[in-house]
């Protein structure tokens, strides 16, 4: 039935009109037994999870931090739920690679160790077709978009790489707030061989002029880095291409290269905050250093600094609109108050995608909402050494199960 079932949906998915993905994985479910399907995509600000429409499909708009759908979502982990009349209600978390897309749900008769796995591999399927789908169609942006966005944000969205990326040797996560009216912050990254480049980056002013400036950034930092432009090369590139491009503006940046064989870390920073290290939950310094002119001005030249990181590392780069935010009173939110919030939920140890997600969220309940300017914050951590030959792959079981008895039944 595995093959059945997902060869059935890889033969036609080349062909899929975008408005049939929905239905026809309800229609494939159906067929072997299952029911009450639901695909969950998250919203741009992460707080909700959206059900996608369509014929065959259920499901409710539902609050990640207050649903079992949610729950899956946040820890990337299969949830189970009894049902009462004896089925099993599962919620599947969708991965494309190791960014998150949401959430299907589905019930079944019964389940065993098959049919979870087996479950856990058609939920991959599903956020392949809806990512691959998504450059030909307005119909999943639709569903992630909760509230009105801004021209200045779809400029930026646009522009940027999946929020998180995990891989054996290094974690990646970032967060863009205010997610559906950000204008100037962006950031970008790439892991090439052993190598992950990252940039984090802040373009003067606000609204699409600032938008503009961000997206001609994101594009010289990827120009440079894909012709193989060592960082001080890569910082006077695309200090060049603002200062000609824009005149009158400029652009902060942090730019970064993590040697995942050797732990070493590189960085240039132009204009930003000093990152955030941190160990065992707890931040144990900033990345200080010579800190050069923004991109913009041009003439500069930039020196890197470097640090040795230990496996397990972790590294908050973030804007100044993170520490800037005036409070009620007057007073400046300030890196103390995020250095805490950092740690309190650092202390629990969680993947960087859902560590972002809920300090992101921490933050600006912590501003009462106030986000009068930008406010980014993109969290590297460092794994460790590669283990390219310790990886095994996975030899599946030839048992059956649920799925497979109703597909012989059928």
């Amino acid at each position: 039935m595995g093959e059945a079932l997902l060869g059935s949906l890889l033969d036609r998915a080349h062909v899929m009109p975008p408005r049939l993905v929905g239905p026809l994985v309800a229609q494939e479910i159906h067929a072997v037994g299952g029911s009450e399907i639901a695909i969950f995509l998250q919203d741009y600000d992460q707080v909700h999870l959206q059900p996608l429409k369509g014929e065959g499909l259920v499901g409710e708009r539902v609050l990640i931090d207050a649903s079992l759908a949610g729950r899956a979502f946040a820890t990337d982990t299969p949830v189970e739920e009894q049902v009462p009349d004896g089925s099993v209600r599962m919620y599947l978390p969708m991965l494309d690679g190791s960014d998150r897309i949401g959430v299907l749900s589905l019930s079944l008769p019964g389940v065993n160790d098959v049919d979870r796995r087996l479950a856990q591999r058609l939920a991959g399927l599903v956020a392949d077709l809806i990512v691959t789908k998504s450059g030909y169609t307005d119909t999943f942006a639709q569903t992630r978009t909760a509230q009105p966005m801004s021209v200045s944000a779809q400029l930026l969205r646009r522009a940027l790489p999946p929020l998180t990326m995990t891989n054996p040797d290094v974690e990646l996560a970032g967060a863009l707030e205010p997610a559906y009216q950000v204008g100037g912050d962006s950031f970008d990254y790439a892991m090439n061989g052993h190598v992950l480049h990252f940039g984090v980056f802040d373009a003067m002013g606000h609204g699409l002029g600032a938008a503009a400036v961000a997206t001609v950034v994101i594009a010289a930092y990827r120009h440079g880095r894909q012709i193989g432009l060592e960082l001080p090369a890569l910082y006077a590139a695309m200090d060049q291409v603002v200062a000609e491009a824009f005149p009158d503006r400029f652009a902060t940046a942090q730019i970064g290269r993590l040697d995942t064989e050797r732990g070493e870390l590189t960085w240039i920073n132009a204009g930003h905050p000093a990152p955030l290290w941190v160990r065992d939950g707890k931040v144990i310094g900033e990345l200080t250093g010579t800190v050069t002119r923004p991109v913009g001005f041009g003439g500069a030249v930039a020196g890197p600094m470097s640090v040795r990181l230990e496996p397990g590392d972790r590294l908050l780069v973030f804007t100044d609109g993170v520490i800037e935010e005036r409070l009620k009173g007057g007073e400046q939110f300030g890196e103390a108050r995020l250095r805490q919030i950092l740690e309190q939920i650092g202390a629990e140890r969680l993947p960087t995608a859902e560590t972002v997600r809920r300090l992101s969220h921490a933050l600006k309940a912590a501003r009462y909402g106030r986000t009068s300017d930008d406010a980014s914050l993109l969290l590297v951590e460092y794994k460790g050494p590669p283990k390219d030959d310790e990886l095994a792959t996975d030899i599946p079981e030839t048992s059956t199960g649920h799925f497979n008895r109703q597909r012989s039944a059928s």
